[in-house]
């Protein structure tokens, strides 16, 4: 190990402008990869309408999910390109892809004019999105971190950190700002292609301050001496003692932090408008205040990592996330939407199907179908937050919904024809919720019954657990792996652990709360995984903070 360098001494001139530049670069990637989820629902009708529903879906999914899954590939492609030829020119090219795809969409033309071929490009342009970012945040961590001091590495990449935050932030902002500017009806017809649009602005300064950067001086060094990987994929992954670190920096680090960080943000906003039925423009605003007040956070605990060491921050707030969560949430129900509690809390449901005809509800990929009448009941009672529960019928039964003392029966579709189920299912659907309205099911919450302050309080709460687990989370990672294989290495395990983990925690919760009828269900997901990362963090990985990243064994 190296002789640790003290830290003294201010940050340079040099230094800052190198946090500006791989910050800034990565604020506007996530910007661009974040305009998609927010924009979905209109995307969605502009891109899919042509098509039959299920047809729909599937292509919504598809187009979601894509930028998630193929994550690792780009981490991949990019990480060993990053390895051999170097940070600086590998992720330059990252931000060109995702700059040049994102302006795409917003040219693209719609289902009306191009049909089938607008949605097959648009998942075209959401894989090249996933794939850049899967190689530009690897890039710009190790970038820095090889700038750093080395007791202030912490503090520097946590800038890093803030960016995924801050571009969701200013996606929110711009999207706002734009449906404010020109009202909802022409939003919805052209005005969502502004977004899209604006970030050629963004990419052309970024790509203009990354053109005037230097190679890092770790890569510059190894590169002088003759001694980069020429085959970074097979160094890192297939020799078992670099292969072990990255599975355990996937299992003991990742797979926790990225669950924490979708509960606190993307999580916290599906639970507000979609289970508590907060109207869009409340939640968006709530979150994004979140984001604000959370966001010095990210730079306090890098700090803070300096002094005291990643490890104990990280899985700290992987292990106080866990244990805090279900209060939480049900205290953001409590102040969001207290005529929700009191239903839950007053009108139980009873959901009474033979268990052979219930699926598990899990379908990331949108391609199974669930048709049975228990399947459509728990669906429809999951979807308008009923809290039921579910008791065992007789072979061969159809589903029984029982609300209060009134009784639905569910209905057969075999031997139905396609039209005469479909009127069967409407009947079915309109029946249920004809009967958790009269119980007292609230179908939006009350905004004069919202204390938006408690609320707020809430979610700048989830926000800080967000930065105790990415925070000091890139220093860490760079600080495992030696420089010859850094880039591949630090962000396979990243990418797999928020692309797939972190990505899928949605789908999976939505599953979980319709499996069970409780709408707090769904967060067993984070808090077994933030739970089993504390365990396996604990017990195998090691303090990383006075390693010398030089090295190259």
């Amino acid at each position: 190990m190296g002789t640790v360098q003290t830290a003294a001494r201010g940050m340079t001139a040099e230094e800052r402008k190198v946090i500006f530049a791989s910050s800034l670069g990565t604020v506007f990637e996530w910007y661009d990869f974040y305009l998609y989820g927010s924009l979905a629902a209109i995307i969605a009708k502009q891109f899919f309408a042509g098509t039959d529903p299920n047809t729909a879906f599937i292509f919504a999914l598809l187009a979601f999910a894509a930028g998630f899954i193929v994550r690792p590939f780009g981490a991949l492609v990019f990480g060993r390109l990053g390895d051999m030829i170097g940070r600086k020119y590998t992720f330059l090219v990252t931000i060109l892809i995702m700059g040049a795809s994102t302006f795409i969409v917003g040219l693209l033309p719609g289902y009306a004019s191009i049909g089938i071929t607008a949605p097959i490009i648009l998942i075209a342009l959401r894989i090249l999105q996933g794939l850049a970012l899967g190689g530009e945040y690897g890039g710009a961590a190790t970038y820095v971190a090889e700038h750093s001091p080395d007791r202030k590495r912490g503090f520097f990449t946590s800038w890093i950190q803030t960016t995924a935050t801050l571009g969701l932030f200013l996606s929110l902002m711009v999207i706002l700002g734009t449906r404010t500017a020109v009202g909802e009806e022409a939003f919805n017809a052209w005005g969502w292609r502004v977004p899209f649009l604006v970030s050629v602005f963004l990419l052309a300064v970024s790509v203009w301050i990354r053109m005037s950067m230097n190679e890092s001086p770790a890569f510059a060094k190894m590169k002088a001496e003759g001694k980069t990987s020429k085959a970074p994929l097979s160094e890192a992954f297939g020799q078992w003692r670099n292969l072990k670190v990255v599975i355990l920096a996937l299992v003991g680090l990742t797979a926790g932090q990225a669950v924490v960080w979708y509960t606190g943000q993307f999580y916290a906003l599906f639970f507000l408008t979609q289970t508590l039925k907060v109207d869009a423009t409340t939640a968006n605003f709530l979150i994004a205040a979140a984001l604000l007040i959370g966001t010095p956070f990210f730079i306090i605990f890098g700090s803070l990592a300096d002094r005291i060491g990643r490890k104990p921050i990280i899985l700290g707030g992987c292990l106080i996330a866990a244990l805090t969560y279900f209060p939480i949430f049900q205290a953001l129900t409590h102040y969001a939407n207290p005529a929700l509690e009191t239903a839950i809390k007053n009108s139980p449901v009873t959901v009474t199907a033979d268990p052979a005809k219930c699926q598990f509800l899990f379908n990331p990929t949108g391609t199974k179908k669930f048709n049975s009448s228990c399947d459509i009941a728990r669906t429809f009672l999951a979807n308008a937050s009923v809290a039921y529960t579910n008791e065992a019928g007789p072979t061969g039964s159809v589903a029984q919904i029982k609300v209060g003392d009134k009784v639905i029966n569910g209905y057969d579709a075999s031997g139905l024809s396609k039209e005469e189920a479909a009127a069967k299912d409407a009947a079915f659907k309109k029946e249920i919720g004809d009967a958790i309205k009269a119980a007292g099911y609230p179908s939006k919450a009350d905004p004069a019954q919202m204390n938006k302050g408690m609320v707020l309080l809430l979610l700048v709460l989830l926000v800080i657990y967000v930065t105790m687990v990415y925070g000091p989370i890139a220093a860490m990672l760079v600080e495992m792996f030696p420089t010859r294989i850094r880039y591949t290495s630090m962000s396979l395990p990243y990418h797999i652990g928020n692309g797939w983990f972190g990505g899928l925690l949605p789908t999976t919760a939505f599953a979980l709360v319709a499996y069970k009828g409780d709408i707090y269900y769904g967060l067993w997901y984070p808090i077994v995984i933030a739970l089993a990362t504390f365990v396996i963090g604990m017990l195998f990985i090691r303090e990383t903070r006075d390693r010398d990243i030089y090295a190259n064994d």
